[in-house]
């Protein structure tokens, strides 16, 4: 089997490979240095892989200014329920880059009272500023309210 390809030689492979001969022991020395045998094969890429490329011009290295983004900061924020006769409110923080940390169950108004608990939790958490905590729980208080004037329709 013959492989041509433009412009390069023409190979041929032998129907059965040739075994590799090693020079004559006597010829072998510890202090002489290493020998490599070669090997001669077909061609391993297609014709096209194997056509010299032109050498690419030289590009000026221009100082490139990097651009950091400034990372937000995690924030904490109520996810809400809405059904027909219960409204549920739970607590979660959004870490960006991260995703979502869930900090609270749901709670259930009117089962429980979902304000209260979530008073309870947001005292829990010492991390959690006096304003942030009054900021969420008058949030939690104007959807509870919007949610008993609906009467639970959206």
């Amino acid at each position: 089997m013959a492989i041509h390809a433009p412009n390069l030689p023409t190979f041929s492979s032998p129907s059965t490979p040739k075994p590799l001969s090693l020079p004559p022991r006597s010829s072998l020395s510890l202090n002489a240095p290493f020998k490599r045998l070669r090997f001669h094969c077909r061609p391993c890429a297609a014709p096209e892989a194997l056509e010299t490329k032109e050498e690419e011009p030289v590009v000026e290295k221009k100082r490139v200014g990097v651009l950091v983004k400034t990372m937000e900061k995690p924030r904490l924020v109520l996810k809400f329920v809405w059904m027909e006769k219960n409204i549920g409110l739970a607590l979660d923080q959004v870490i960006p880059g991260y995703g979502t940390i869930p900090l609270s169950p749901y709670y259930f108004w009117p089962r429980k009272d979902a304000w209260e608990e979530l008073k309870s939790l947001l005292e829990s958490k010492a991390w959690i500023s006096q304003k942030r905590m009054i900021i969420l729980l008058n949030q939690a208080t104007d959807i509870i309210n919007l949610w008993q004037q609906s009467g639970g329709a959206l």
